[in-house]
């Protein structure tokens, strides 16, 4: 579920947090950046049960309709939601209620309860919500691509719901877009008749790319940063951002210790990941200098790459 790019974000934030610290306990770093990856998990965990309490309140609504007075309430809200088979097979999923079970996380709670209240409300004045209401198909195609919209467009933007994740885990404010796209792949993967495939958190060589990434960079920071500051001498002091720092620290660090990524790779995701956190000016400033610097690597010979095209 996690990818590459993801990994490198948590490294970095984790790798951010051991260097304000002022601890020395690496195991205590690494126990931390691992914390925080599993948490991604709770988050996915949480959104793709949500359809579960969203089909129980709707037919809370259903029963509430039919023991109406009113005309307008009797046809506000008919089966096509409760009833929809993408729903259902999340709903019946042994393996999505095992998970849940052990890692304890659910929708229930007065919370909860009144924040589910407040979507279904919210959703079912969305044009989304009511294409599933007002279609007839039975198709299982068209109605998992009803629920794929409803969940796109409506769902992972409802503000409150950002909120309530923010409220649970200060790890979640910069998941949520990734989570969102496995939920919307976990969808998309749903076969009629068959269990839901629950996506595993990570391969085992991601985990171990991870702390090995931490734990280098961790141990090589002073040695990095002597080549940096001898990189960015010409530069005024205050453009050497903390950020900028680490963010060339784990590059120089995954230039020379993974032998299997390509050079080009470890420069292009760096730069990227320095436009959402740190400077608007900071990913010409760090291409800059990690180009200086991987080019004399490369003269030096101090980057050992495996397999033809690497280093280029």
């Amino acid at each position: 579920m996690l990818n590459r790019r993801h990994i490198r974000i948590k490294v970095l934030q984790a790798f951010y947090a051991f260097s304000l610290s002022n601890n020395d306990d690496l195991k205590n770093g690494e126990k931390e950046l691992i914390h925080s990856m599993k948490k991604i998990y709770d988050l996915y965990i949480y959104l793709i049960q949500i359809f579960i309490p969203l089909k129980k309140y709707a037919n809370i609504k259903i029963e509430e309709s039919k023991k109406s007075f009113l005309d307008s309430d009797k046809n506000s809200l008919n089966n096509a939601f409760v009833s929809n088979q993408i729903i259902n097979i999340i709903e019946s999923s042994k393996d999505l209620d095992n998970i849940s079970n052990k890692l304890k996380i659910n929708w229930q709670g007065v919370v909860e309860n009144d924040l589910i209240k407040k979507l279904f409300k919210s959703l079912y004045e969305t044009s989304s919500f009511q294409n599933i209401l007002n279609s007839n198909s039975s198709d299982f195609n068209s109605q998992k691509t009803d629920i794929i919209d409803l969940f796109r467009e409506e769902i992972c933007n409802f503000e409150l719901l950002h909120h309530f994740f923010d409220e649970k885990s200060i790890y979640w404010q910069d998941d949520l877009d990734h989570v969102s796209s496995m939920i919307i792949k976990t969808l998309k993967s749903i076969e009629l008749d068959n269990e839901l495939h629950v996506l595993p958190l990570w391969k085992d060589d991601e985990k171990e790319f991870a702390l090995n990434l931490f734990r280098k960079a961790t141990l090589n920071k002073s040695l990095n940063d002597q080549v940096l500051q001898s990189y960015s001498k010409n530069w005024e002091s205050e453009r050497l951002a903390k950020m900028d720092s680490l963010l060339m620290n784990l590059a120089i660090t995954e230039a020379k210790e993974f032998s299997s990524i390509p050079l080009k790779v470890t420069l292009n995701e760096y730069i990227e990941i320095s436009k959402f956190y740190s400077t608007p000016k900071s990913n010409g400033f760090i291409n800059g200098i990690l180009d200086k610097i991987f080019t004399d690597f490369k003269k030096d010979g101090k980057l050992k790459k495996v397999g033809r095209g690497l280093i280029g």
